[in-house]
């Protein structure tokens, strides 16, 4: 125990006894014989106590133990000047009124005291003091006023307008997209105070909107000088003394299937099959060859954590030399690789396997559509075109299948939800949003990677060494009650053992809703009750996946986890891995993965957010509009309804034609009182679009 801890646990001894009595500091220093020069670690240690909430001051400056609930929390704002405060550890989060937010800002450190009686569905508390502040800087929209200006945050969480005082606009015009630093986060009755550091461009200006968001979520896009400066020295080929002692397997029919756009080729495949026998390799670029440790790249990879596909833009984890070059597995170019090469028999079964360091050299640079076309079209064209292929395309659709059923009665859940792909003219206006197609031929890369990551993650577990892992923990008890709860409403039931589902449970569910009109629906309701996956050291098993062992070793360029485990399984497969690197993984590991998984959800959000705003962008050109839609959602202000192009409106209650309508939140319904017209979950409904706004990323329906 350190010497703060032990001094903690002396003022809480001293202040839970019975006959102490609230004391001030300079009482404290008296009965705890505090000598002068220790004056400044007793108030280190009051203040840390105070922070956790173990003890609480009065406004008289006397310290004791709080005769209420104290916790700390993160403060997440709401619109509506309410919000939530998340404690870690905890699965349901403190609603915080808003009188009772005491001039918090979102995502604040606060504590708050909880209020004792438990009135609504949830605790409640009061914000008693802002322990720190996160958010330093706001994107929004500017609005001069005479001598002054506003900033409205694009955020709706923050829900104050920041003030900028005149001489603090950097000249921004009403219609301008700025980047405000915060002065002040001002008080329960006054406004937040900031300075306009950049201009973004005008509301209208092609890729502004774009932009805004990656600003908002503090995405990086430029690379700093010295990690340009490290790239310098980095080959556009691979050097011969690089390929020095590598595993030679340029000679084997080797393939890389993507999407049509995709530049940053980071896995390629090469399949065989002999006596019952597939030998299937996937083999991932070497990313970690180039990428060291602690070196400018690897820093600013760590700070990125993973490349943001967006809209409009990919902002990389890293720089376009090594993510599309050297990184790259081109066609026709000498690589360097870090390969899985499996021997699985025909039940599907694993019965061997290497992990080397390789010699690749990729032979056809495939598409998804064209490899679809082979197995699935029998497209006569495209079989000439790649007649030398296509036994090994078929013989991969072989496999594919074999894996897929083997992991599929295992239990495996396939979430099979319709992403929407939008396409943008060359000034960034959606011009189509369709559902995005995923193939047979997407499908075979999936089943190759996901047989990849497990056998590594397996092996590795087993020669217990520090690792990093993909975990998708059990679902909450309460949590799976809730949803048996919700579906029963449709016919559908998930059978509980005791509290706990088993995966095939689920895949049972979503077996009996394909192809009904609340597929959707109930697929996403189903995925909202599961954990959200993440990075740990630990192995915590996949249960999406009905996997014991699961971790990402298949994309080095684009995530950083992958870059991670590449350094550590080349340490072991050449005998590297001492006990002081394994201290050393053992030591960094709790915070890179917890580094990986903040920024995977930031990267998430912004991708939802940029494609939110496009679907509405998209939209504001069908005003007037009609469609055949399904009901996503019922609330007691109106019905969500999901178009076929995956886009989803509100059917505000006003909107609900001339009838008074009455939500039942037990069997997700409205009924009207006097047309007795209900709408449920899952129904197909006509709609006409009234409104679509960009700033707001919002679709007003209303019913036809």
């Amino acid at each position: 125990m350190d010497l703060i801890e032990e001094k903690k646990k002396i003022i809480l001894q001293l202040m839970n006894d019975k006959h102490y009595v609230p004391m001030k500091f300079k009482e404290l220093v008296v009965i705890l014989n505090v000598r002068k020069e220790d004056r400044g670690l007793l108030d280190i240690v009051l203040t840390e106590l105070l922070n956790e909430g173990k003890i609480t001051i009065s406004k008289k400056g006397k310290y004791s133990i709080p005769q209420e609930e104290y916790r700390q929390g993160l403060f997440i704002g709401n619109e509506k000047g309410f919000g939530f405060v998340e404690v870690e550890g905890e699965e349901e989060d403190y609603f915080i009124p808003k009188g009772n937010v005491n001039g918090a800002f979102h995502h604040d450190m606060v504590l708050i005291a909880v209020d004792p009686i438990q009135t609504g569905k949830r605790k409640e508390g009061k914000v008693i003091k802002i322990i720190s502040h996160e958010i330093r800087e706001v994107v929004g929209y500017f609005q001069k006023n005479k001598s002054f200006g506003y900033v409205i945050p694009d955020n709706k969480k923050i829900f104050s307008d920041i003030y900028i005082a005149g001489k603090d606009t950097k000249g921004a015009v009403d219609g301008h997209k700025v980047v405000a630093k915060i002065k002040t986060y001002g008080t329960k009755d006054r406004k937040p105070e900031g300075v306009v550091t950049e201009i973004l461009g005008h509301v209208n200006d092609p890729g502004v909107d774009i932009l805004s968001i990656v600003k908002n979520y503090d995405i990086p896009c430029e690379f700093p000088e010295e990690v340009m400066e490290q790239i310098e020295n980095i080959p556009s080929e691979v050097a011969e003394e690089d390929k020095v002692g590598r595993f030679d397997i340029r000679g084997l029919h080797t393939v890389t299937i993507d999407g049509e756009d995709a530049k940053d080729l980071d896995d390629a495949i090469t399949l065989t099959k002999e006596d019952g026998i597939y030998t299937l390799g996937v083999h991932i670029a070497d990313v970690s060859h180039y990428v060291t440790e602690n070196s400018p790249l690897d820093k600013e990879a760590v700070k990125r954590g993973t490349s943001v596909y967006l809209v409009d833009r990919v902002i990389p984890m890293l720089p376009h030399k090594l993510s599309n070059g050297i990184c790259s597995l081109n066609q026709g170019e000498d690589r360097l690789a870090l390969s899985c090469i499996m021997k699985i028999n025909e039940k599907g079964e694993l019965v061997d396997h290497q992990v080397k360091e390789t010699l690749i050299n990729v032979d056809r640079r495939m598409t998804y559509t064209a490899v679809n076309d082979i197995i699935t079209n029998k497209d006569e064209a495209t079989i000439k075109q790649y007649e030398d292929f296509v036994p090994m395309f078929n013989l991969m659709a072989e496999l594919s299948k074999i894996l897929r059923d083997r992991r599929y009665k295992r239990g495996a859940i396939d979430f099979d939800f319709p992403e929407c792909k939008i396409k943008l003219d060359e000034k960034g206006y959606p011009i189509s949003i369709e559902p995005y197609d995923r193939n047979a031929a997407t499908k075979i890369i999936e089943d190759f990677m996901l047989a990849a990551n497990e056998t590594i993650a397996e092996y590795f577990y087993w020669q217990q060494v520090p690792f990093v892992y993909r975990n998708h923990e059990k679902p909450d008890s309460d949590r799976m009650k809730a949803l048996t709860t919700f579906i029963t409403n449709f016919g559908y039931s998930v059978k509980l053992s005791g509290e706990e589902v088993h995966p095939k449970e689920i895949q049972k569910l979503l077996n009996n809703i394909e192809g009904t009109p609340e597929e959707a629906m109930i697929s996403r309701v189903t995925l909202r009750s599961m954990k959200r996956a993440e990075y740990t050291p630990e192995c915590l098993g996949h249960f999406g996946l009905a996997a014991k062992y699961y971790t990402h070793f298949t994309s080095p360029i684009r995530r950083y986890p992958d870059l991670q485990i590449h350094r550590i399984i080349k340490e072991c497969i050449n005998g590297k891995m001492t006990d002081k690197h394994a201290e050393h993984y053992k030591s960094i590991l709790p915070e890179v993965t917890k580094n990986c998984s903040t920024n995977e959800r930031r990267a998430d959000d912004a991708e939802r957010d940029t494609e939110k705003l496009k679907q509405a962008e998209y939209m504001r050109g069908q005003i007037g509009e009609e469609f055949v839609g399904v009901i996503s959602g019922v609330t007691n202000f109106g019905l969500y309804v999901e178009l076929p192009n995956t886009i989803e409106g509100l059917v505000h209650v006003s909107n609900m034609c001339d009838d008074h309508y009455i939500y039942d939140e037990d069997s997700f319904s409205m009924t009207g009182e006097a047309t007795k017209k209900t709408y449920k979950l899952g129904q197909p409904v006509r709609i006409r679009v009234e409104a679509a706004d960009k700033l707001t990323r919002t679709i007003d329906f209303s019913l036809v």
